[in-house]
């Protein structure tokens, strides 16, 4: 199938390369899931016939994030200046959000394709030459970043020229509309977070500290992340982490499972992932979410790739974004 590559101007003025991805179902995309349409299509009560997404990580111009071929991207940004980036550039536009990158995530799985990128020094750990054009080069670290969308088709989600490149590797992209309080697990709906009912899948209005009845919790044990709708034993106000395969859920109802799925938060069945982690931190009073790993991480990078352990004020040079779209209309 072909995808849609579309120029959209924002209201700015300013030009983005976009990616449309039609709607899809999660059963489409997760064997056994329900036929109903993934989260990321439904947005403010309606369902979208689709959505799009910044094929390249993002530059800042004039205060607006675009998506633009060749550039270094932009980096030393926190959460909040990337989320003002995209909401700059108008209604519709935003920070591309974690149910989003499930999204694509999920559909790279069941396709048979998990793209390749920059997480070596300029090229994929398993490959054997550098392929994209260099963008930073630090004295002592070697290459860091490469330009965007300067890698073969295999670094696009697709495999193809009309995919969305730089989802594995070179830097990590912020995500919107998900985060952690205390090890809660909360989502943006219209504006308002909330938390996930372990027991119904639906939401609920949490109490701020992170102890909200009923809600799915990150927790530890056994050396493995376990989601639960319990209060959590093992909180740790630092990063810890470990295989994203071992990652499990304990007493959530199947509808919170599917959503957790849907995030690519959790493996789905039959699902076998060597190398990559998830890092989080489950003690601290908020920690943002970013994606895909950086260069240097071979294949501990990835589209299933995710770090919950920094607040929205961090910034580096690892850390970039991309903006997703979808019409008000």
């Amino acid at each position: 199938m072909m995808l849609k590559n579309e120029t959209l101007i924002d209201g700015v003025g300013s030009s983005s390369l976009m990616v449309y991805i039609p709607c899809f179902d999660l059963c489409d995309v997760i064997a056994g899931a329900r036929r109903t349409p993934h989260p990321a299509f439904a947005v403010n009560g309606r369902v979208l016939d689709g959505i799009y997404i910044s094929k390249y990580q993002n530059v800042v111009e004039k205060g607006g994030a675009r998506s633009v071929a060749d550039r270094d991207p932009a980096v030393c940004i926190t959460w909040d200046e990337a989320e003002a980036a995209c909401a700059r550039k108008g209604e519709g536009w935003h920070l591309m959000t974690a149910m989003e990158w499930g999204a694509v995530a999920l559909w790279c799985l069941k396709n048979g394709y998990l793209p390749y990128g920059n997480n070596g020094e300029g090229k994929d750990h398993r490959e054997a030459e550098a392929v994209a054009r260099v963008s930073y080069r630090d004295d002592e670290k070697g290459i860091l970043r490469v330009a965007t969308g300067t890698g073969p088709v295999a670094w696009s989600h697709n495999g193809a020229a009309d995919g969305i490149y730089d989802l594995n590797g070179n830097v990590w992209e912020w995500m919107g509309g998900f985060r952690l309080v205390r090890g809660e697990l909360q989502l943006m709906q219209q504006d308002t977070w909330l938390a996930i009912d372990g027991k119904s899948g639906g939401y609920l209005t949490p109490d701020g500290e992170g102890t909200t009845a009923n809600s799915v919790k990150l927790d530890f044990a056994e050396g493995h992340w376990v989601y639960t709708a319990e209060a959590v034993q093992d909180a740790y106000a630092h990063a810890r982490f470990a295989p994203f395969v071992q990652t499990t859920a304990k007493g959530l109802c199947p509808q919170a499972v599917e959503l957790l799925w849907a995030l690519a938060l959790l493996p789905v069945p039959g699902m076998t992932l060597d190398g990559v982690d998830l890092y989080a931190n489950n003690g601290a009073s908020e920690r943002m979410m970013f994606r895909g790993g950086r260069w240097g991480q071979g294949e501990n990078a990835g589209v299933f790739k995710t770090c919950l352990d920094d607040p929205r004020g961090y910034c580096g040079e690892a850390v970039g974004f991309r903006a997703a779209y979808y019409p008000e209309k």
